[in-house]
């Protein structure tokens, strides 16, 4: 024959079922500590990481002596324009200030002849 199982009043499984719902809550919160603890040893190692990266850098701040060199290397890489293509986007620069110099005199010549109309009145 099988044992019955002793069965608990409903206080006693109330008062099981807070220790069991406040052991959970303690445990949740001791993960939730790890979790903050874990992440602030990553913080930690990445500040003494950018120290490290810092004072590297530090060392390494000496003035090049060779920028004249490096300047004649970039100089090179240039994409020149050649003399043809050199004359021709002058021309047009020069064509534009000439449309707008115009522009600009038309409308000077115009106001200055209408204020002597005005002055004549």
């Amino acid at each position: 024959m099988a044992k019955k199982k002793y069965k608990p009043t409903k206080e006693i499984s109330k008062k099981e079922n807070a220790e069991v719902e406040a052991e959970k809550s303690d445990e949740v919160l001791e993960e939730v500590d790890a979790k903050k603890v874990k992440a602030e040893k990553k913080n930690n190692d990445a500040k003494a990481d950018k120290k490290k990266l810092k004072a590297k850098k530090n060392k390494n701040d000496k003035p090049k002596r060779h920028y004249g060199k490096e300047v004649v290397s970039e100089l090179k890489k240039v994409n020149w324009p050649t003399f043809k293509n050199a004359c021709k986007q002058t021309g047009a620069v020069l064509v534009v200030v000439g449309v707008f110099m115009l522009a600009v005199l038309g409308i000077d010549s115009l106001v200055a002849w209408i204020l002597r109309l005005i002055a004549k009145i």
